[in-house]
């Protein structure tokens, strides 16, 4: 991934975060001699060693996916920032973002058992905290019966990339006046990327 110096990320537990936060990944891999993406949610263990994943077993990404060097790209919040909000028109839009990109090799996993595991782990992330919903509860049968149509897996982490473009090439009182727009907009990404500049900001001052 192309990332300029000012957009680097350099602090790993903000590109954690990220990842868990904004854990819905597009997975890349080579399939059939062809890029090949698939869209599903990644779960970062404890130790931030491996992702956790599953794919439905008609999508063939899965067959030739084993011991491949895969990438994951975790998008974080994003926004158009318009240049009407400068404190001169002599200016082009751009756009704000965090995203991280995660390399690694992948590990089909054959064991129920830990399988069973990433799905329980991946209830509980998702699930709200008072949801009455437990894995744990579902009919053995049943569950056993809907395994057969997953395909897990695990991603051994070699490399992390973050990038986070948050204005930091231009003036402080550019800057500023960015967060006071993003600040009137009532979007979730637009109060996310304000958020995470006046994070920036406040370690500059």
């Amino acid at each position: 991934m192309y990332i300029p110096e000012y957009f680097k990320m350099k602090d790993e537990t903000f590109a954690f975060d990220i990842m868990k936060e904004h854990s819905f990944a597009t997975l890349f891999s080579q399939h059939k001699g062809m890029p090949f993406a698939t869209h599903l949610p990644l779960i970062l263990n404890e130790d931030h060693s491996y992702l956790y994943g599953h794919f439905a077993r008609p999508n063939s990404q899965w067959k030739d996916i084993n011991n491949q060097t895969v990438l994951a790209i975790f998008h974080g919040p994003h926004c158009y920032i318009s240049p009407s909000w400068y404190e001169t028109n002599q200016a082009v839009p751009t756009w704000n973002y965090v995203t991280v990109h995660v390399y690694g090799e992948v590990e089909l996993l054959e064991d129920e058992h830990e399988l069973m595991c990433t799905l329980h782990d991946m209830v509980l992330k998702y699930e709200a905290l008072d949801s009455p919903y437990s894995l744990q509860e579902v009919d053995a049968k049943y569950l056993a019966g809907m395994n057969k149509g997953v395909q897990g897996f695990k991603i051994k982490i070699n490399k992390i990339e973050g990038k986070a473009k948050l204005s930091q090439n231009h003036s402080l009182q550019r800057q500023e006046l960015i967060v006071q727009q993003l600040d009137q907009i009532s979007k979730t990404d637009e109060q996310q990327i304000s958020l995470l500049m006046k994070t920036n900001l406040e370690r500059l001052r």
